[in-house]
């Protein structure tokens, strides 16, 4: 079975599963239990697909209707749009037209603890971890003994658990990332007795990374795992990724330890996609670059989030919409004037822009016309077939790449992590020569700074969510470094360095009296 057929169980299967709560002082509720579910071998896989697919759908049915997270319109409440307005909107790559509550704070770095999307993603982040903690729940040994469960799905199980465990991990380390300290509740802890603790961003650390070592070796390899599920390959780049950014979540460096992560991902068997553009494809699924991506289906796991978005609001004006594979544009996305100034040269072909009848400089943020679109995802294949269906493409979300891994050696060298600064240079030259399509963009080892790292972070993966992130771990998201609308003006102005983390809703505050909130609001 292919992972998208997969996912697809979950809407079906689970219809009853977990519905959804907007207070995290108790985990999200659950119907499921051994007596009514688990009798059937088949529901411990179903389970899994359905915490799958709470990074890629928004409900229980189609495109809207049955939302999972409350309080919100349910397009809006998809995982990776919110992950993606979280890291993109606020830095120098993107902004968006739209006047919905909440939108323009994201776009200018002046958002307010009562925002709707920073509220709707630390509620996704629980939703997530509360399935997880229930299926654990349900699956430890004492259960399965008294269900009488056979060896061979006793084994299987076992995988599944440690999926579900890196699904965990993958939501608090994008909690840590976002919010710093967060309450940590795990399936031992009891559900609505009291309101969780609050951990602190370390423990949180501590936390995610012993989880990733303990699981690893139970996770199949990429060499065997099916599509868009957590390999070992996924598990160490997720550790990577924890690693890079330690200085600025406890103030200790972990350079090495990043690269030792690193060095396990490029040796997990993936390789470079020749094309650059197939990543963003409809058919990028068959891309040998992808590590971990949220999959998604136009016939079969439909949401208004994930890619939809991405190509749907990226479209508008003179741009044709079917030349994306999609029904019509929403004129919404573009991208901030910053990043096309990146790409001195044609000749990088990472720089896809729709420049006719736009203006480079954004006067209005609410302007569709004013600022470059992004050509960067489309619901068309390698060989320009169109995806299953115009409404909700077949482009899967790239969360993590082998591209990715390359640039975070390379920088892991330049910060004194080890490693060799030839190889650097090489897995950097490597991603320059297929953008050139041959070596005329290759650097010489004089030109390998870190502040080279930072640009070609943005021209290699602009628009794939990482941004924010990448600028907080250079010092330039906020004090330091201005863009376009930074601060609520045009020519942008430096913001107070407490924005480097977002603030917790203020309406947990008021559930939960356990909680501290973030300095500076």
């Amino acid at each position: 079975m292919n992972y998208k057929a997969f996912r697809a169980l979950s809407v079906g299967a689970l219809l009853f599963g977990v519905f959804a709560c907007t207070d995290v002082t108790t985990e999200p509720k659950s119907t499921v239990t051994g007596a009514n579910v688990f009798n059937d071998p088949s529901s411990y896989r179903a389970f899994l697909a359905k915490i799958y697919a709470g990074l890629s759908t928004t409900g229980q049915q189609g495109g809207a209707g049955k939302p999972d997270i409350a309080g919100i319109d349910e397009g809006f409440s998809q995982y990776v749009r919110l992950l993606w307005q979280m890291e993109e909107l606020p830095t120098d790559e993107a902004v968006i037209a739209w006047n919905d509550t909440g939108v323009q704070e994201l776009n200018t770095q002046i958002w307010g603890t009562s925002n709707q999307f920073l509220q709707a993603m630390y509620y996704r982040v629980f939703f997530q971890v509360g399935m997880v903690n229930e299926f654990l729940r349900n699956t430890n040994d004492d259960v399965l003994a008294s269900r009488g469960v056979t060896d061979a799905l006793k084994t299987q199980i076992k995988a599944y658990r440690a999926e579900a465990r890196f699904l965990r991990a993958l939501s608090y380390w994008h909690a840590i990332d976002l919010f710093g300290g967060i309450p940590l509740v795990v399936e031992t802890d009891p559900i609505g007795s009291t309101p969780p603790q609050q951990a602190s961003r370390q423990q949180l650390f501590n936390y995610v990374e012993s989880e990733l070592k303990a699981i690893t070796p139970d996770l199949p390899s990429a060499a065997t795992q099916e599509y868009g599920r957590a390999s070992s390959g996924a598990a160490h780049m997720l550790l990577a990724k924890l690693y890079m950014n330690a200085q600025v979540y406890t103030g200790t460096a972990r350079y090495a330890d990043a690269l030792t992560e690193i060095n396990a991902v490029i040796n997990s068997g993936y390789t470079i996609d020749p094309s650059y553009r197939h990543l963003f494809l409809a058919d990028n699924n068959t891309s040998k670059e992808l590590i971990f991506t949220v999959p998604q289906d136009g016939k079969r796991t439909q949401s208004y989030g994930g890619t939809t978005f991405l190509i749907h609001a990226s479209v508008g004006g003179n741009m044709s919409a079917s030349a994306f594979g999609i029904d019509g544009g929403w004129y919404g996305l573009r991208v901030k004037p910053e990043i096309p100034a990146l790409f001195t040269t044609a000749a990088d072909k990472r720089g896809g822009f729709f420049t006719d009848g736009q203006a480079l400089v954004i006067r209005e943020l609410t302007n569709f016309n004013d600022g470059y679109a992004s050509t960067k995802y489309a619901n068309v294949t390698s060989t320009g077939a169109q995806g299953s269906d115009p409404g909700f493409p077949d482009t899967d979300y790239p969360m993590f790449r082998l591209g990715d891994a390359y640039l975070m050696y390379a920088e892991a060298v330049l910060r004194g992590g080890g490693g060799s600064r030839a190889q650097a240079l090489t897995y950097v030259n490597a991603l320059r020569t297929r953008a050139w399509g041959n070596t005329n963009g290759n650097i010489a080892d004089a030109q390998l700074t870190l502040n080279f790292i930072k640009d070609e972070r943005a021209r290699e993966l602009y628009w794939e969510g990482h941004r924010r992130s990448d600028l907080i771990r250079f010092g330039q998201f906020t004090d330091q470094g201005t863009w376009a609308w930074k601060g609520g003006i045009q020519a942008g102005k430096a913001t107070d360095a407490f924005r480097n983390l977002y603030p917790l809703p203020a309406s947990e505050l008021l559930a939960n009296p356990n909680l501290t909130q973030n300095s500076g609001y």
